[in-house]
């Protein structure tokens, strides 16, 4: 055998042991963590997409008292086709022996074209539902836009079109949808059944239910083209740090804290107790936003000029929240993490500071979580005495 055919059987070999037939099966090295999600007496979280990133987030915020406590355990849910290499999660849970911390991969084979019905993934859907008491969709890559009837615009970028298949089949078959409305959705029997979506998370809950995107902000929104331009704009509308972009080099703050807008009729001032006049500072990522509203959403925060929408919820479904924003991220918690924003800064600025000083900042990144958190105990309890 010469040596191009020897690195080509090794390599063969190297696909077959670790995909096998149909995506990574991790069946070997995933045990005890691949498990049957039976009913258990504990709340139960369940996640899409648990990244290491997504973890950490999770982690970080428990291990500061914000969000989750030793009666919850997570369950990171994900496709087998997916791209994500869910085998460095195993290996952070495994590591530091994170027994909260469960996964549950999903390997029926699932279509483009059946997303929007019944199909080889309902019964999943329903099962997951069935055996939890929240979930939340976490964020990355940007919808294939022919999911919801549009061509894809040049700085549109897909990368996990698997994983967008799963979670926008899910959001379906948990809200509906005008792509069926003839479909039952799984909340219409679990109404209080609570569902948090970030970021992407929002742009799935929108999509899912038959809404659309603005593919690129600056560009669809405010008519811009290049990042020197954006710097002329309000800082408020910056979604992003053009600065870190232009200079790579500097180490910068990716991101960008901005203001937000509340809406009276909305949930954060209904139910968390803000007022309407409250602008709370928010972290922002993204360069794409909810469009058309899908069934049953409600705009309940946008952009200072309203033209951006920055949450929504669902308007049957009480417990249904999507946030374009990131109250997940560590760096938000973390008195230590400091930044420069520009590349000329001396002095770096500490996000957890700049949200305690202008309030109610730091409050409102606390509500979500007191409520996301008390909504899952509370469906937890109220299911327990079914």
């Amino acid at each position: 055998m010469n040596t191009r055919k020897a690195v080509s059987f090794l390599f063969l070999a190297f696909l077959f042991v670790f995909q096998g037939c149909g995506g990574p099966s991790l069946e070997k090295d995933w045990n005890p963590y691949d498990y049957d999600l039976a009913p258990t007496d504990k709340v139960r979280l369940c996640i899409l997409h648990p990244s290491t990133g997504s973890l950490n987030s999770l982690i970080k915020l428990k291990q500061r008292g914000i969000f989750g406590d030793d009666s919850m355990e997570i369950v990171g849910v994900f496709h087998g086709d997916e791209r994500t290499d869910y085998q460095r999660s195993l290996d952070l849970v495994k590591k530091n022996n994170y027994d909260w911390i469960k996964f549950y991969p999903i390997k029926a084979s699932l279509k483009k074209d059946s997303l929007f019905q019944k199909n080889s993934l309902s019964s999943e859907f329903k099962k997951i539902v069935l055996n939890s008491d929240g979930i939340i969709f976490f964020g990355g890559a940007d919808i294939p836009p022919s999911i919801y009837g549009e061509k894809t615009e040049l700085l549109t970028s897909i990368r996990t079109p698997v994983r967008h298949w799963l979670e926008l089949s899910f959001v379906f078959h948990l809200l509906g949808g005008y792509q069926n409305e003839s479909f039952t959705p799984l909340l219409e029997s679990r109404p209080d059944f609570p569902v948090l979506g970030i970021c992407l998370g929002e742009q799935t809950l929108n999509v899912g239910t038959g809404g659309s995107m603005v593919q690129d902000i600056w560009s669809e929104k405010y008519g811009q083209h290049f990042l020197e331009d954006v710097l002329a704009m309000s800082e408020h509308n910056w979604h992003t740090n053009p600065f870190s972009r232009l200079h790579p080099e500097k180490n910068l703050f990716r991101y960008n804290l901005h203001p937000v807008k509340l809406s009276p009729e909305g949930i954060f001032v209904k139910q968390f107790g803000l007022s309407e006049q409250d602008t709370p500072l928010i972290c922002s990522s993204h360069h794409q936003a909810v469009d058309e509203l899908g069934k049953g959403m409600a705009v309940c925060a946008t952009t200072m000029d309203g033209r951006v929408i920055e949450a929504i919820q669902h308007k049957k479904f009480k417990n249904v929240l999507g946030i374009q924003f990131h109250p997940e991220f560590p760096i938000l918690w973390d008195p230590e993490a400091s930044f420069l924003l520009r590349p000329d800064d001396q002095d770096p600025f500490t996000p957890l500071e700049t949200l305690k000083s202008h309030p109610p900042s730091y409050s409102f990144h606390q509500k979500i979580w007191t409520w996301f958190e008390q909504s899952i105990k509370a469906y937890h309890q109220n299911k327990q005495k079914e």
